[in-house]
């Protein structure tokens, strides 16, 4: 299974930026994905997470309203909208996937992950 994201930037504080992460390498609509990211010094944590159909959506509480995870299984495909960035909110990335279609919110859960994408926002 590959992931490769795509979509990192450099912005300023109340932009928005929108990440992509193509999947191949097995059958994507079966599978939950996931977006983590972490920080310099800080440990990877739980982004967003959305079930195999799309019907289930996860968010940690740090984004819940400003960022919208969706999949397109037809391209193979997740994305994470993120609106009303904040410098806090600067962090590498990364897309991931599991052996389950359900959504969970721990890395150990997740096992294979995309190469991650850098995001700065500046205040």
């Amino acid at each position: 299974v590959q992931l490769q994201a795509y979509g990192g930037g450099l912005v300023q504080a109340g932009d928005s930026l929108a990440l992509s992460c193509a999947a191949s390498g097995r059958t994507f609509s079966s599978y939950t994905m996931g977006w983590f990211r972490q920080a310099p010094g800080k440990e990877r944590e739980f982004v967003a997470g959305i079930n195999w159909s799309g019907g289930s959506l996860y968010y940690a509480d740090s984004v819940k309203g400003r960022f919208t995870i969706s999949r397109d299984n037809a391209r193979n495909t997740v994305y994470l909208q993120m609106n009303s960035l904040k410098p806090e909110d600067t962090a590498v990335y990364y897309c991931a996937t599991g052996n389950t279609g359900v959504v969970y919110t721990t890395f150990n859960r997740y096992i294979y992950w995309g190469q991650g994408t850098q995001v700065t926002v500046s205040s």
